[in-house]
């Protein structure tokens, strides 16, 4: 009787499961499943052999979709978005890559081995509840008829009434409606991928020759940098932005002191809590690179990317930094750049922080060293792309600044990534994960702060942003998608250009500042600073 109690509980639980975090509460389980009284009713009207199969296969369809709503839950609280079916298979990966980094390879293929040990386990334990329940009204046919057409009584008054416990409807048809969506999102992203093909071939400025793209800025050292999971709860959370707030201030102070000035406002990412790439290519691509089929087509078309356009020119030696790249990247032509040295190519000798190849201060000396320093033997200006990582998540242990002169080649990293917070002990607390989060951006800034004070010169123009909010357990479920951007540079000319875009004075853009969308940063920015459109279409 107790296995049998437990079988229809782990059934009806599995059907009325919720699809996110927040949604776990008693009343969601106290529930009448629709699709409960109808597979009863289905499995009193079946001979036995069909009986059993269909209760096998509905338990592990049940099982399925059980692991869909917990991705769905895993996805919804750390990226904001539910689990697409069609092309996050390939994150999964990725969130594997991440925990190896974070907590190490041992830790995380234990992690693997069971989450894997028990999806087998929900499979055969539904699979087996299912056959179980089905052999039990097989064999108590009157009594399981007369308990559902009762349920099924109560089930249609309740919803008719609206009955609810604690705010929950009673009636639930949990199962059927997640399964509806799923197959909404499935032919909703097979479509998109089709309408997104035309789009990507449109562009404003893509027949636009190279001598007539961004005249105004010739002769610039010009920079691009996104730092990791840098959003607007960083500056506007009450947790998080007193110290973010207090350091962009004093940056800000800092650079106009060294002949700098800068301005800033919003952009609305693409992305969110994670999957930084399509941030950084919405951004540069002028287009809305919200999930990865998008992202695809945009690498493998000749779209014009910003950074692409100064390479067009020919005007500009163009160069990317990239400290979180660890293998083959392909996209490098893409973003028109001639030269980009990976993880492995600057010299880092010091240990990881946690996901984080290296500390961005390093990173940025490095890129001193290696490309700021040395001027194109033909003349040539430049353009490079940076890509910060020391701000990703866990943020633990974070790097802390070191004089400038003592960075080496990295080992002096090592005390103080020994000395600093475990992984482990920063992603299972959320406030703590806030504040080392905050602390995170806070060393970003000064890094890249530090590094324009220092080595910037009249001719050097930074663009600086971040990709997405961090992830929802630290910027809130209900968190906005926007992340600061900022335009620094010496000579009051670069600024002048965009006088008319209402940003903030200095490097932290206030509440009000406009708002636009990442993707339409690329033709804001090209057209301030003298591109002309050529429209070019596929």
């Amino acid at each position: 009787m107790a296995v049998t109690v437990l079988a229809a509980a782990l059934v009806v639980a599995a059907l009325v499961l919720p699809n996110s975090v927040v949604g776990l509460r008693p009343a969601k389980f106290v529930r009448i499943p629709a699709e409960a009284v109808i597979g009863a009713a289905v499995m009193l009207a079946l001979p036995r052999r069909p009986r059993v199969v269909l209760a096998a296969v509905s338990g592990a369809a049940l099982a399925a979709m059980t692991v869909l709503n917990l991705l769905d839950m895993g996805f919804n609280q750390y990226l904001g978005r539910s689990f697409n079916l069609v092309l996050d298979w390939s994150l999964l990966g990725d969130a594997q890559s991440y925990l190896e980094d974070s907590l190490g390879r041992t830790a995380t293929l234990a992690a693997t081995a069971g989450l894997i040990a028990v999806v087998l386990l929900l499979f055969v334990l539904l699979a087996l509840s299912m056959v179980r329940l089905s052999n039990l009204l097989a064999r108590h046919t009157g009594t399981a008829t007369r308990g559902t057409l009762v349920a099924g009584v109560v089930w249609i008054t309740c919803s008719s009434l609206g009955l609810q416990i604690s705010g929950v409807p009673i009636a639930s048809d949990r199962t059927a409606a997640a399964l509806k969506i799923q197959a909404h999102r499935v032919s909703d992203t097979l479509r998109d991928e089709a309408e997104f093909r035309k789009v990507a071939k449109v562009d404003a400025f893509g027949g636009t020759p190279g001598a007539q793209l961004v005249p105004d800025l010739r002769g610039k050292d010009m920079i691009f940098t996104f730092i990791e999971s840098y959003g607007r709860s960083a500056i506007e959370d009450p947790i998080i932005a007193p110290g973010v707030d207090k350091t962009l201030d004093e940056r800000t102070a800092a650079l106009a002191k060294a002949g700098f000035h800068a301005r800033s406002g919003w952009l609305t990412s693409a992305t969110y809590g994670g999957s930084s790439w399509l941030g950084h290519s919405t951004t540069m691509s002028g287009l809305w690179v919200n999930n990865q089929q998008r992202y695809r087509t945009v690498m493998a078309s000749d779209h014009l990317s910003l950074t692409k356009a100064f390479e067009k020119t020919g005007a500009f030696d163009t160069v990317g930094v990239m400290p979180g790249v660890q293998k083959a990247w392909p996209e490098q032509s893409f973003y028109g750049l001639n030269k980009v040295y990976n993880a492995f190519e600057l010299g880092y000798k010091g240990p990881k922080f946690s996901w984080s190849t290296m500390p961005d201060q390093y990173a940025l000396q490095q890129y001193q060293e290696r490309v700021h320093s040395k001027r194109p033997a033909d003349g040539k200006s430049r353009m490079s792309l940076l890509i910060l990582t020391s701000s990703h998540q866990p943020w633990a242990p974070i790097p802390k600044m070191v004089g400038w002169d003592r960075l080496g080649d990295g080992s002096v990293f090592k005390g103080i990534q020994a000395a600093g917070n475990k992984p482990a002990d920063i992603i299972a607390d959320t406030t703590r994960s806030r504040q080392e989060y905050g602390k995170s951006v806070q060393y970003s800034v000064t890094a890249l702060t530090q590094w324009l004070e220092r080595y910037g010169d009249k001719d050097t123009v930074l663009v600086f942003l971040g990709d997405h909010q961090p992830i929802a357990r630290v910027s809130g479920n209900h968190a906005s998608r926007d992340v600061p951007v900022a335009i620094v540079a010496k000579d009051p000319k670069v600024l002048d250009k965009i006088d008319g875009w209402g940003w903030t004075d200095g490097l932290r853009p206030a509440h009000d500042a406009p708002v636009w969308k990442m993707s339409s940063f690329r033709d804001r920015f090209l057209t301030a600073y003298g591109s002309t459109p050529h429209p070019k279409r596929g």
